[in-house]
């Protein structure tokens, strides 16, 4: 069999256009654990919040807005180097679907996990939610912090 590719083809690997398989051919060749329809699913049953993440000297502070949210609904996980946001944002159903014109406005479960720079104090981190907006502030472990420790006898 005669390969009739370019030089060009054949050092980079492309192949002509008239010979690029549709998207059928390509998603039938995808593993089959999970649908597409499956996957996009998943893909829309959790949004994710967008954040804003700055220090200061002595602590890390994380800002997201989470307008329409209750206080309680909210669940606030810390570790040492690592937080996550999750909550569900809920809308009363008084508009059906098909009246809307537009819609943007994300409506459901979120949430967020976020690499924390430097490691932070667990126990003294403190969030508070005021119009909307939930800011988390973790003050970070000063580790030059030094005590002394008295030897029982």
């Amino acid at each position: 069999m005669k390969d009739n590719r370019s030089f060009f083809e054949k050092l980079t690997g492309s192949i002509k256009m008239d010979e690029m398989p549709d998207d059928e051919e390509v998603i039938s060749k995808l593993p089959s654990k999970v649908s597409q329809d499956e996957w996009m699913e998943e893909e829309a049953s959790e949004g994710q919040l967008t954040v804003d993440v700055y220090q200061s000297p002595s602590e890390i502070v994380i800002k997201t807005m989470v307008a329409g949210v209750k206080p309680e609904d909210l669940d606030i996980s810390i570790t040492r180097d690592m937080v996550t946001i999750k909550g569900k944002r809920e809308t009363e159903r008084f508009v059906k679907d098909e009246d809307y014109f537009h819609q943007e406005l994300y409506w459901g479960a979120f949430s967020r996990t976020i690499m924390l720079p430097a490691e932070v104090e667990v126990e003294d981190a403190d969030a508070v939610e005021k119009h909307g907006l939930l800011i988390i502030r973790l003050p970070k472990i000063d580790k030059n912090r030094q005590t002394k420790l008295r030897v029982k006898g």
